[in-house]
């Protein structure tokens, strides 16, 4: 008899989502996202953090300061933005899996990129311009929203397989 206590797609892919937020060097936010075709194949994984070839050191991670340009803020790549560039397939018709509700900007590459659904665990900011914003664009495109509801669910991963 097989096992039935497996998990479903939804908290697999968010899964991934989360377990790739886990490389962000961001001491505040660290998110990530996964991007899923109409086949349940990974096509696209990302998480926050500074461009390639921008040194973690030579940047700030600061959330506030009096100079905008001395806080991560203009430099940040998000999590939504790195899936859609390390993406290895066309991307029209999938969905996106990720754990903060997507900013403006980040939506306006889901649109394009052709993603049809968003699937995200928290909506904390729900009362920004940018999200409102967000969710604005996203029924005008009739892109999905709909937030995964896990009922105290844990996913405990253990390096020590042999013992």
């Amino acid at each position: 008899m097989k096992r039935q206590d497996y998990i479903s797609w939804d908290e697999y892919f968010m899964g991934i989502a989360l377990l790739s937020a886990k490389r962000s060097k961001d001491p505040s936010t660290q998110v990530g996202a996964c991007i899923v075709n109409q086949y349940n194949k990974i096509v696209g994984i990302g998480y926050n953090g500074f461009p390639i070839g921008c040194d973690d050191d030579s940047l700030p991670w600061e959330k506030t300061s009096d100079d905008p340009n001395e806080t991560k803020y203009p430099y940040v790549v998000h999590a939504e933005a790195n899936a859609i560039l390390n993406s290895t397939k066309d991307l029209h018709g999938s969905r996106i899996y990720v754990a903060l509700f997507p900013c403006n900007e980040c939506t306006k590459l889901v649109i394009q990129s052709g993603i049809k659904e968003i699937i995200y665990l928290s909506d904390k900011y729900k009362d920004t311009s940018s999200v409102v914003a967000s969710k604005r664009m996203l029924q005008l495109a009739g892109v999905k929203i709909r937030q995964l509801i896990l009922k105290g669910k844990s996913i405990v991963i253990d390096f020590n397989i042999d013992e």
